[in-house]
């Protein structure tokens, strides 16, 4: 098999993009606070590395097409599920004797369950969210392109992602928190957190333009083109992946 460097571009962006989800499925459980002004958002700590996977995706819509974002997405959902498996196995397997002993000082049952048994909750409410947000971000970032004939990356970029922010920040709270915090609480934390995602969208815009700089220059790589029907040019600059957007 001749590893091109095309190929191995899309491995590194499509274990990138798994490993940004899944850490921050097993880390959201703990929440933090950010403060902007007198805006208080109370997030989860998954927020940290789960917008990666929106960077990641532009990229890969960009370089290779929607049909390659779209497999990598349903990639996403697989390694998930594999984890979900995972850490319901581990959670039913006996604790040794050892782990009971007054003077052990490891991990114990009660701790180990506390996390990972909610993280179970989490990795549920995220797979959803993460399914839904993400074709509604490839949805609309192709749109984008499509309508501004291959221009403006900061639109397409930003506006998908606002958008998929929204509809991910939604379904996750609901169905993680609900029963969990009260509604008035899950509601707020909705609506901070989804502000504070507005913010870092934006910000996030520099780093998109820098990976596309990179890429093309770097790799001299070019990005997929659109005609006016939402379809690769047979004659553009470079192939998606697979042939077909």
């Amino acid at each position: 098999m001749n590893l091109d460097k095309r190929i191995r571009l899309f491995v590194v962006l499509a274990a990138a993009f798994c490993t940004a989800l899944i850490v921050a499925d097993l880390v959201g459980v703990k929440l933090f606070e950010v403060h902007l002004g007198s805006l208080v958002a109370v997030m989860p700590v998954g927020m940290i590395a789960f917008p990666v996977t929106f960077v990641l995706t532009d990229l890969l819509h960009e370089f290779y097409g929607k049909k390659a974002a779209r497999f990598v997405t349903w990639l996403g959902l697989g390694m998930s599920l594999v984890t979900f498996v995972a850490i319901h196995i581990a959670m039913e397997i006996e604790w040794a004797p050892v782990t009971r002993a007054p003077d052990y000082r490891g991990t114990v049952e009660a701790s180990f369950n506390n996390v990972f048994g909610t993280s179970q909750r989490i990795l549920i409410a995220s797979m959803v969210a993460y399914v839904l947000s993400q074709l509604c971000d490839i949805t609309v970032f192709h749109g984008l392109k499509r309508l501004s004939h291959n221009r403006l990356l900061w639109l397409r970029a930003t506006g998908s992602t606002v958008v998929s922010q929204l509809v991910d920040t939604a379904v996750f709270q609901l169905i993680a928190w609900t029963k969990v915090l009260p509604t008035a609480v899950v509601l707020n934390i909705i609506v901070t957190s989804y502000a504070v995602k507005l913010l870092v969208a934006v910000g996030l815009t520099p780093i998109i333009y820098a990976g596309h700089a990179l890429v093309e220059r770097l790799l001299g790589m070019k990005p997929v083109l659109l005609n006016d029907d939402g379809k690769p040019m047979p004659d553009g600059p470079d192939k998606p992946l697979g042939h077909s957007a």
